[in-house]
């Protein structure tokens, strides 16, 4: 089975989610801060919920406002008005062919932060709704990444080793190591993808790809050169 994430693994998120974590920053503190900052939140851990990055670096800014008013107005800058705000601005990074190609493979799922109106609007978007047998949201379990609960749900009771999680962050290499998942890091080129690499392989990465479509190459190799990769890594 194999099994994304979806935020910077599947969608670039550049336009949506991150622009509203900046604009919501801004709206609260009045100061303009850098997308690069935020991955720099990510590497810490725990911050897999943009909500709660965005109200953490707020209150670190000074600003005194709860979780559920920064998710609301974060929310009006992702939905907009009528569903036409920066939502509109995600771009699918792996095509519905080649999704289609990787389910006549194997079995496709998905564990996403994201909520399930969010994921369902994105797949149907681009026609991708449909592909994916196990989808598990952050509406569907009670801890969020780094905890594996999501994996452990879309196992369902198979043999870990049968799966591979693919994602971009340190909250998806812990929950993979933690749902004994075999794990494969997706960073694009750009100057923190060094050090994002390093901590992804810290945290039990097989590998780290540039794009979720070299995984092309590496579904085709044989079953036995991916355990021995598997058992190098463990």
């Amino acid at each position: 089975m194999l099994i994304f994430d979806v935020d910077g693994v599947l969608v670039d998120v550049r336009g949506s989610f991150h622009r509203s974590t900046l604009e919501t920053v801004r709206f609260f503190t009045g100061k303009r801060v850098r997308a690069a900052e935020i991955q720099q939140w990510k590497l810490k851990g725990g911050f897999n919920d943009d909500w709660k990055l965005t109200t953490h670096w707020i209150r670190a800014l000074g600003g005194n406002v709860s979780y559920e008013t920064v998710k609301r107005r974060f929310m009006q800058f992702y939905w907009g008005e009528n569903e036409d705000g920066n939502v509109l601005r995600e771009k699918w990074l792996v095509s519905v062919k080649q999704l289609r190609a990787w389910k006549q493979r194997t079995e496709l799922a998905l564990f996403t932060g994201r909520t399930r109106r969010e994921l369902q609007f994105t797949l149907k978007r681009v026609g991708a709704d449909g592909l994916f047998g196990r989808v598990v949201t952050m509406d569907d379990v009670a801890r969020l990444k780094p905890h594996p609960d999501g994996l452990l749900c879309i196992l369902d009771g198979r043999d870990p080793r049968s799966a591979l999680y693919v994602g971009d962050n340190v909250d998806d290499a812990k929950a993979a190591a933690r749902a004994r998942v075999p794990f494969i890091g997706v960073l694009p080129r750009g100057e923190s993808r060094r050090m994002k690499r390093a901590a992804l392989t810290d945290e039990g990465a097989l590998r780290v790809l540039h794009s979720a479509t070299e995984l092309d190459s590496l579904l085709k190799a044989p079953a036995s050169a991916r355990r021995r990769a598997h058992r190098r890594n463990s």
